[in-house]
């Protein structure tokens, strides 16, 4: 294809957008009209490129989509957490819903539909979907905790894709002032297995000495495209650590990045996924050391079954002035299925020397000795396959910290079959 074709491609995709006005209109006029511009030089990424070697785009740049409120009445009940105490927002087909969501005034947190300050909207030049977000963002939450502010309840944000070929843009702002602390859940559902794409990104700044934590559950259909962009800014003494886990969901790309910008910080990035029939799911990670005395701890691991594939990208950089940093990245993965595939490419660039990193990656099936010793212990073959998926899961499961998560979570892969109950 000629490039000029690729060019058109990207000028057809946002033709079936143009009746809708960027939310970013009116605070960053200047970035949406450039990225505007900027989509018309632009193409869709192909497997040429490294980052999307292994991840098709064609089945989502080549359909006519729309972006439609919704106004099909909404039942939240069943998408929210047993005993999770939280403050609910809601978003519906990437807009934000004031009806269904519930929020109670907490001192010291702010939730608005205006862009923080602290933050930059960018008619990115580079990625296309990038583009295409500024220029066409369905909806904004911002996030504010002020300084010495330990939030008493967690935040809940559902997504909810309730529309055929609908296209979903959301912006999500998280900002952590000094000595702070939150606990946020996100969840991806769907409504009647509509084929829709949500395109949600992510900005976060944890200010100094400040702690979040973040529990994504992305359970959609068949026939959903879901990409989430995450840019994250620790600043010095900062604590972030995010559970990305992904129950179901046709098509999904993670792209998590990560700035340490100071002194004493710990991240740790941990992701759990379960593709099946011909799921994709793609993680794409990035942790930039740029201070001494630093630690990011990346733990992922899948369980593939069927035609399912499955994507790990995770890079580490080590700047010079990163001495003493301590980087661990692990990748683990079953096939359940010898139609199944996974490509995973842990990579480290280290620039310093006084340093402790490493980074790992195994891919097979389940041990036909360690199935052999339990069946011959009494258990049969089923129930003997579900406790070492239980055992390779939990490592991850173990990490969600807050009881509600983890619970609903677990009972979610109860009912894969996936868990011993």
């Amino acid at each position: 294809m000629m490039v000029e074709d690729k060019i058109s491609k990207t000028l057809e995709f946002c033709k079936g957008l143009e009746n809708h006005a960027s939310v970013l209109q009116h605070e960053f006029p200047e970035e949406v009209a450039g990225a505007k511009l900027a989509i018309a030089e632009m193409e869709f990424p192909t497997t040429r490129k490294e980052e999307w070697k292994y991840t098709r785009t064609a089945r989502i740049t080549n359909e006519a989509w729309t972006i439609n409120k919704s106004h099909a009445a909404i039942d939240i009940q069943s998408y929210l957490i047993p005993e999770l105490d939280a403050n609910v927002i809601v978003f519906v087909n990437g807009f934000y819903s004031a009806s269904l969501s519930k929020i109670q005034n907490e001192e010291g947190v702010t939730v608005s539909e205006l862009c923080l300050e602290n933050f930059e909207v960018e008619s990115n030049t580079e990625n296309v979907f990038d583009a295409i977000h500024t220029a066409y963002c369905t909806g904004v939450i911002s996030i504010d905790v002020a300084k010495n502010t330990q939030s008493k309840k967690s935040i809940h944000i559902i997504h909810i894709a309730a529309t055929e070929v609908n296209l979903s843009l959301p912006l999500v702002q998280i900002q952590l002032e000094k000595s702070s602390a939150l606990h946020v859940v996100e969840s991806f559902v769907s409504l009647n297995n509509y084929k829709t794409f949500s395109n949600r990104h992510l900005q976060v700044v944890v200010e100094e000495n400040a702690s979040l934590v973040i529990d994504k559950i992305q359970s959609e259909s068949e026939e959903n495209f879901l990409m989430n962009e995450e840019n994250i800014q620790v600043d010095g003494n900062g604590r972030f650590t995010i559970n990305t886990l992904t129950v179901d969901g046709g098509w999904v790309r993670n792209n998590l990045n990560f700035s340490l910008e100071g002194q004493n910080i710990e991240v740790n990035l941990h992701g759990l996924y379960l593709p099946r029939n011909k799921q994709h799911v793609d993680n794409h990670t990035m942790v930039n050391h740029r201070f001494a005395h630093c630690n990011s701890n990346e733990l992922y691991k899948g369980m593939l079954n069927d035609q399912s594939t499955g994507v790990f990208n995770g890079k580490v950089f080590v700047q010079p002035d990163a001495q003493k940093t301590n980087a661990f990245q692990s990748n683990a993965n079953i096939l359940l299925s010898d139609d199944a595939q996974m490509n995973s490419k842990p990579e480290l660039e280290i620039y310093a020397d006084d340093v402790k990193c490493s980074h790992g990656s195994t891919t097979g099936q389940l041990d036909e000795n360690a199935l052999f010793y339990l069946k011959s212990r009494g258990l049969g073959e089923e129930n003997a396959k579900k406790l070492l998926t239980t055992a390779f899961l939990n490592d991850v499961l173990d990490k969600v910290e807050n009881e509600a998560v983890k619970n609903y979570v677990t009972q979610e892969l109860i009912k894969r079959d996936l868990l011993l109950q």
